[in-house]
């Protein structure tokens, strides 16, 4: 994904910025303190990506004062994680807000249309996993990303996965997102021929430890290409897979 910083460049290079133009964008404030919270107004320059409103322990008053002063800045879409439904019906009221229970995130701004250079596939090992699993592709796809969902795919009846081989042969990213004993990752990781991020969740029972027996596991991989973020991290998941999905050629 290109950083604001080169399309700003590129965009002087063709003449269609001035320099005056140019400095004003890159010289903008790098963030606004707003009391509560210190918004950074130069993540989109420096990573190509936006900030991001992490919802959990922000009160809807709060998370409307950080959206307030992102949109004032220009920022035309917002993706906020961990949203609870109430916080959500007050956002709602400011701003127009679409939520999604399953992931319990909430847009501002709409999607964008898909850029990536492939598709990035999300599968989970059950349907208890689909919360992660929405909070992983709706961040992919509000960062440009198409993405294809396989829910409840897991190695207990290891024919529904092989049943969507094309999916997973085909794609430029596999998310896979498992609790329990965390074996899904590997498996995908044996078949496909991309990197594949794992994702363990705190679904199971007492000796999965919330999670950290799927961790383990994952972390101990037999298959190559396998990393791992951290517990129910669906979000990074999915910011890291559009990273993937968005790489250009270095010359």
């Amino acid at each position: 994904m290109k950083s604001e910083t080169k399309q700003i460049l590129e965009a002087v290079q063709a003449g269609k910025m001035s320099v005056e133009e140019a400095l004003l964008k890159i010289k903008t404030e790098p963030y606004e303190d707003i009391g509560y919270a210190k918004v950074d107004l130069h993540r989109k320059v420096r990573q190509g990506v936006s900030e991001v409103i992490y919802g959990a322990g922000k009160t809807p008053e709060q998370i409307i004062g950080i959206a307030d002063t992102m949109i004032s800045h220009g920022q035309q879409r917002i993706l906020i994680t961990r949203l609870s439904e109430e916080s959500a019906e007050k956002v709602g009221r400011a701003h127009t807000l679409s939520y999604h229970a399953d992931a319990r995130a909430g847009i501002i701004g709409g999607m964008p249309a898909a850029d990536g250079i492939g598709t990035i596939v999300i599968a989970t090992g059950g349907t208890s996993d689909i919360p992660v699993g929405e909070e992983a592709a709706l961040t992919a796809e509000v960062l440009g990303n198409t993405v294809i969902r396989l829910y409840d795919v897991g190695v207990a009846g290891l024919h529904r996965l092989l049943s969507h081989q094309k999916d997973i042969m085909s794609a430029s990213v596999i998310i896979a997102i498992a609790g329990m004993e965390g074996a899904l990752a590997s498996v995908i990781g044996g078949l496909a021929d991309c990197p594949v991020i794992a994702v363990p969740t705190s679904v199971g029972y007492g000796a999965s430890f919330h999670g950290l027996s799927a961790l383990l596991s994952m972390l101990n991989s037999c298959a190559s290409g396998v990393s791992v973020v951290n517990i129910d991290n669906g979000f990074g998941a999915g910011y890291l897979a559009s990273m993937i999905n968005h790489m250009e050629a270095r010359k």
